[in-house]
C-alpha cells in the first residue's frame, strides 16, 4: 500500500489535491493488478510518474495527428489518431489498444475515449497495461531499462541516444526506492 507521504515525496512537484485524488485509485489498482511488492510499486510509480508528468496529465499534450493512419495502433479510420491519442497515466494510444482496455475495464472507450481522462480509469488503464505486458515479472528481476523500453516501445534505450525521458524515469525510481 502506498502512503500519502511516500507519494508526496516521489511526486514532489504534484499538487496536494491531485495526490489525494489519485492515491486511493493507485492503491486499488496496485491490488487489482498485483503490483504488490515494494519493487513492483517503485517501478510502476516511476513509469506512470514520468508518463503523466507526476499525475498532472491524463491526456497527451500533442494533438494525436502523428498517429493518424498508424495500422500498428489500429488507427484505420480517418480521425483515429486524434480520437485515440495517449490517455490515462500510461498514455494508452490507438484504437486497438482502446478496444482492449475497454474490454478489460468494462468501459465504452471506443465511443467515449475521454473516459480515460477520469481519475479511476486513468489509473486502472495503467495497471491493466502493466499487467498485460507482464511488467511485474520485469520489476521482480529489477529490469528497469527493460520496463522503460516496453512502456515506450523501445525508444528509451540509452544506447540509441534517444532517451525519451529515461533520466526522469530513473530519478523518480530512485526517489521511490528511498521511501518504499
Amino acid at each position: 500500500m502506498i502512503e500519502y507521504e511516500q507519494l508526496r515525496y516521489i511526486y514532489s512537484s504534484c499538487p496536494k489535491a491531485r495526490l489525494e485524488r489519485f492515491l486511493p485509485h493507485l492503491n486499488s489498482t496496485a491490488e487489482e493488478f498485483e503490483i504488490s511488492t515494494p519493487q513492483r510499486l517503485r517501478m510502476f510509480l516511476a513509469q506512470i510518474g514520468h508518463e503523466s508528468g507526476q499525475l498532472r496529465y491524463v491526456k497527451e499534450l500533442a494533438s494525436g495527428e502523428a498517429y493518424e493512419g498508424r495500422a500498428n495502433l489500429g488507427n484505420t479510420e480517418p480521425g483515429d489518431g486524434v480520437k485515440y491519442k495517449g490517455r490515462g497515466l500510461i498514455q494508452i494510444t490507438g484504437r486497438s489498444n482502446y478496444a482492449l482496455v475497454a474490454l478489460a475495464l468494462g468501459l465504452p472507450l471506443l465511443e467515449k475515449p475521454e473516459l480515460l481522462e477520469q481519475d479511476e480509469p486513468a489509473v486502472r488503464s495503467a495497471g491493466w497495461f502493466w499487467y498485460k505486458k507482464n511488467l511485474n515479472s520485469f520489476a521482480d528481476m529489477d529490469a528497469f531499462d527493460a520496463v522503460s523500453d516496453i512502456i515506450n516501445k523501445g525508444r528509451v534505450t540509452r544506447a540509441e541516444g534517444d532517451t525519451n525521458g529515461y533520466e526522469d524515469r530513473l530519478a523518480l525510481y530512485l526517489r521511490a526506492c528511498e521511501v518504499i
